[in-house]
This record gives C-alpha cells, structure tokens and sequence, in this order.
C-alpha cells in the first residue's frame, strides 16, 4: 500500500504503510525517543565544532598539494565555486529531508539513506520502486568514504609522529607506531553519544588550528617568500583533477549534515541564513585559501601532501608542531567513526534478538570490531592515500553531488512549476561538474596507483 501513495501528505489512517510506520531505524543512535533526543541536544556552538572538524581534518594540511595542483589564481577561484557547490548540495539534501518527514506520520528525521529512500517512496511512481536500492548505494557509499577517512587518519598520525620519533633516537617500525595510537584512538570512539564527544571534537580543533598556524609561522620565519611568477598561476589536464579531488575530500562533510542539524536543540538555526552550515563553510573556506596559497607560496612544486612534513624535523618548534597537528588529526577519528557507526548498527540491531536486552553493550562490540578494521587497513595498505583518492573520486563526489541533485529532481518534479529552468539548469551544471570529477579523478588516480606499483 506504502509504495502506491500520491505524493499527497497520507492520513493517520494509513497504519498499513510502511512509510506511515515510524520505526527503529528513524532514531537517532543517541536515543530511542524525542525525549531524549531533546535531552542530549547540542547547541549551535557544539553542532558548529563538530561540522568545522568534519571538514576540516588531514584535508587541511594537504591544501599547499592541492594549490599546486590548481595553480595560485586558479585554486583561489574554484576553492569558493566548490564551497558553494557542496553548501548548495547540503541544502537540498536537508530539504528533501524535511519534505520525507513531513510526509511521514510519526517520523521525527531521516538521515541521508533514510532520505533517499523516503524521496523516492514518495515521488514518480516509476522511481517508487528504487527506493530501497538508492538506500543501499548511498549507504555503501557513506561506509566506503567514513571507512577510509578513518583509515587514512592512521596514516596520517603515523607518518607524522613517526619522523618525531626517529629523530629523538626512538628506533622503531611505522606499524609499531600506528599500533601505539590504536588504543588512545579506541577510547573517545566507543561513546554511543555524539553530545558526549564534543569535548574530544573541540580539543581537535584546537589542536588543528594550532598545528596550522605554528606551521605558517614557521614557514614566514623561513626568509623572504619567492616570487610569485615562480609559481604557476594556473593548470591544466590531470593536475586540475587532482585538485579537484583533494578539495572535494577537504570539503568531504556531507554525510554529517543531517546528523548533525537532527541532534540540534534547534535543528532550524542550523540551515538558515546565518545560521551554522553558512558560517561555518565560510570560516572553512577562507581558512583553506589562507593555508594553501601560503603553503605553495613557501615550498612550491616542493610541498609534500601534508604541509607539516615540510618542516625541519631537526628542529624542536617543528616537532611539537607534527605532534600537535597528529593530535589534531587523530582526536577527529570519533566524529568520522560516528558516521559510518549510524549506518551499520540499524541493520545489526534488528538482525540480533539480545540487541534489544544489551543495546550499548552490542554497540560496543560493534565499534571495537570497526575500529579494528580499519586499523588493519591502514597498516596493511601503506600507500592508503592513493586507494582513498580513488574511492573519494567516486563515492564522495557521488555523494556530495550527484546524489542530492537527483534528490531534489525527484522531488520537485511532485511540485506545481517546481522544476523550472533555471532549477533544471543549475543542476544540469552541477551534474555535469560532478560527472567531469569522477571520470577524471578516478582515471588520473588509477594511473597513479598504477605509478606506485612499478617503482
């Protein structure tokens, strides 16, 4: 009966509907009932610290690569293009979120799988019947990018502490210092409430900014800047897709958008004009600008993936810096674990009965069994960063692009003139740029991967 209503707001009546059925999967891992979601809300402030630490991670340090490969002008154009893109996508997401719940009896949110799902239970009658499939491509696609992020930040602690340690004498392996930072890891990420890391998110994000700016200090100590003819003011071919897949991982915080706006205490102060999605992106933007032409500007063709390995590791200054950003980067784990946790207990909850008598404890094993994966990941795979620009060029951009612009085709077509020119454009573009970044971004990392290999 549920896949054969009109878009029309359903009655209360409707009991037999699967989507007039507010169900387990609608809750929030936080809580079980509104109640208690309102109880463990978080505050404008907390919301915003979690949404800059989920944009702003091992993609920050890697923005002076990313200017080399865009080009000084160039980069500085596209970086605020991209910005709006991903802003602009997030709205629509959060829009076609609104609209499945208001059409939804007993719904209280959807996150992004459920809002997939829902926009096309509800729209043309031809697309009815993807629903439950678009809900587990987007789902494969959250895991597969949280997944690496995850992973990737254990390479990213690695290689950093790992130079700090070899210079004070400490003579041991890469792995043995990746296995050092699993169970400090492990703590903060076994909390089953996202209010609860917020501590851990906002010490992230001080240790971040420190990071950053003792690094940029450094570097204005080192002399005189070169010219600036010395750089490349723009570029072309594969360069501009690399860049465009390091933005887009540095952007990459779709999959929290709805998360984080459900858990608010006030969900509307998230999207609005002023509100902590606009402000938020623009501190971000501006703060990756900042970093990467101050960064390719210093190291030039020279700048390593992440800027703090540019810096002496002779030097004392330098070496808390590595460990500061390591820090930085490693207490952002949890907010990135959380994500990829929301889709897959759901599944496990309603697939095991003592779910339901030892939810946290079951939780827990979850997480632990997680976290132990994608730490053998990281260590099993060094070269982790080329498989994660890879998976970034066609789940992230999917995700962050493709996806939410099918959604909001989906639902304005059940809208009187929803769909008008102008709309049809804009996403037209949008598409268009998205697909471009894939074919792209997949090609010029495969060739890369491939690179590796035969050194």
């Amino acid at each position: 009966m549920g896949k054969t209503l009109e878009i029309t707001k359903p009655s209360s009546t409707q009991n037999g509907s699967p989507s007039a059925q507010p169900s387990e999967k609608n809750m929030d891992l936080e809580s079980s009932t509104a109640v208690g979601k309102k109880r463990h809300a978080t505050t404008n402030l907390e919301a915003a610290t979690h949404l800059f630490k989920g944009s702003v991670g091992a993609g920050l340090f890697a923005m002076g690569d990313c200017f080399k490969n865009g080009g000084l002008v160039g980069a500085t154009i596209m970086m605020p293009i991209i910005a709006v893109m991903c802003v602009h996508c997030e709205r629509m997401l959060i829009r076609g979120s609104m609209l499945a719940v208001e059409k939804t009896p007993g719904a209280v949110f959807y996150d992004y799988p459920e809002t997939v799902e829902k926009c096309f239970e509800y729209g043309p009658r031809p697309l009815r019947r993807m629903s439950r499939a678009m809900k587990l491509i987007v789902e494969m696609f959250l895991c597969v990018t949280q997944f690496g992020f995850c992973a990737i930040y254990f390479v990213f602690i690695t290689e950093n502490l790992y130079q700090v340690l070899q210079q004070n004498g400490i003579d041991i392996s890469m792995s043995m210092v990746m296995l050092i930072t699993l169970l400090p890891a492990m703590i903060p990420s076994l909390m089953t409430n996202l209010k609860y890391i917020s501590p851990v998110s906002l010490l992230a994000n001080v240790a971040l900014l420190f990071g950053l700016i003792a690094t940029l200090t450094i570097s204005f100590q080192e002399g005189p800047m070169p010219s600036i003819s010395e750089r490349h003011l723009f570029t072309s071919g594969a360069q501009l897709s690399l860049f465009f897949g390091t933005a887009l991982f540095s952007y990459e915080g779709i999959a929290l958008i709805l998360p984080l706006r459900n858990s608010m205490r006030e969900p509307e102060q998230f999207s609005s004009r002023w509100g902590v999605l606009n402000l938020t992106m623009v501190f971000i933007t501006g703060l990756f600008i900042f970093t990467g032409f101050v960064s390719y500007m210093r190291w030039g063709e020279l700048v390593e993936g992440s800027i703090t390995l540019n810096l002496n590791v002779e030097d004392v200054m330098s070496q808390v810096v590595k460990i500061v950003a390591a820090l930085g980067v490693f207490f952002g784990y949890p907010i990135q674990f959380f994500v990829m946790i929301k889709i897959l207990w759901p599944p496990v909850k309603r697939s095991y009965s003592c779910a339901q008598k030892y939810p946290i404890t079951l939780q827990v094993i979850l997480r632990f069994i997680m976290i132990m994966m994608t730490f053998c990941v990281a260590l099993v795979v060094p070269k982790l960063n080329l498989f994660i620009s890879l998976i970034g060029a066609l789940c992230s951009t999917s995700l962050a692009f493709v996806v939410p612009v099918i959604i909001d085709f989906v639902t304005r077509t059940q809208v009187p003139k929803g769909l008008g020119t102008w709309t049809y454009l804009k996403n037209l573009v949008i598409l268009i740029v998205a697909l471009l970044g894939i074919v792209t971004g997949t090609y010029q990392s495969i060739v890369e991967i491939v690179r590796e290999f035969e050194i």
